[in-house]
């Protein structure tokens, strides 16, 4: 019988936030594959486990996989953590995961901390619509595109950020998508230094530049703002409402496309088509 990969999603700051089926899954694995073996041993001697591990991080993730689904097909069961929040999360994993997918392997997930969806409750942003962006790209054309791309996302954007890096990704977003761009800029979430600086994108920019910034970074950013539909004239309205009502089309009908289309109030419409004695 094939085994499991177990995801566990681990502390990103507080230890307490690890919950009891997270530790669970740690001390009754028959492995851990952990990103700092370093890091995760001593997460793993807080909850009690001697549980050995090997090392999956990004340089050698590839090279892990055949030997990862070995162990599974044989019937292990095998923690994948990263060295804080959820794995495969702008963290190693992802193609692990997807080779076990492919595999037909079971894959169970222990949800938990996420310093993503922290972050992003704790921005006060619209949280109805999100999209993750993970580290921008660091220089060139890739990264051109990745800011042009978000100058009209109009979903609230999470990001994190390189504290050696966010001096030029915070005046880059402020250049591109604009000073006024709210946002919130999220450190150290969870730890005792944990701080969360609400303000425009420029003025982010300019705190940070004055008063630096230390310790792990999640930026969140406002949607792009919907743009006004342009004003239509009357006549142009009016024009059609004729040309739809020409085609058969009842007038009620036609002048609640044209105003749809036009984004403007159906009264507005009516009265044009009033005005005009049509």
């Amino acid at each position: 019988m094939s085994g499991t990969l177990v995801v566990v999603a681990t502390p990103i700051g507080n230890l307490g936030d690890l919950s009891p089926r997270a530790a669970d899954a740690l001390r009754t694995a028959d492995l851990v594959l952990a990103e700092d073996t370093r890091r995760t041993g001593r997460l793993l001697q807080h909850v009690g486990s001697q549980v050995p591990q090997r090392s999956l991080h990004e340089h050698n993730e590839r090279e892990r996989i055949a030997e990862v689904l070995d162990r599974l097909h044989e019937g292990a069961r095998i923690a994948l953590v990263s060295d804080a929040g959820t794995p495969a999360v702008s963290d190693p994993g992802y193609r692990l995961l997807a080779a076990c997918a492919e595999a037909g392997l079971a894959i169970e997930v222990v949800p938990g901390p996420s310093a993503a969806l922290t972050a992003l409750v704790a921005s006060a942003l619209p949280t109805d619509r999100v999209a993750f962006e993970g580290f921008l790209p660091r220089k060139g054309a890739a990264r051109r595109e990745r800011l042009e791309a978000l100058r009209t996302e109009p979903r609230t954007m999470v990001l994190f950020v390189s504290p050696h890096r966010v001096d030029d990704d915070l005046d880059d977003l402020a250049a591109v998508l604009g000073s006024e761009r709210p946002a919130a800029l999220a450190r150290e979430l969870t730890k005792l230094h944990e701080q969360v600086v609400r303000a425009p994108l420029g003025a982010l920019a300019e705190r940070v530049r004055t008063d630096g910034v230390r310790g792990e970074i999640t930026l969140v950013v406002g949607g792009a703002p919907a743009e006004a539909p342009a004003d239509v004239a009357d006549e142009d309205l009016v024009a059609r409402v004729r040309a739809l009502v020409a085609t058969g089309m009842a007038k009620k009908a036609a002048i609640a496309d044209v105003a749809s289309a036009a984004g403007v109030p159906k009264k507005v419409v009516y009265q044009a088509v009033v005005d005009a004695g049509s």
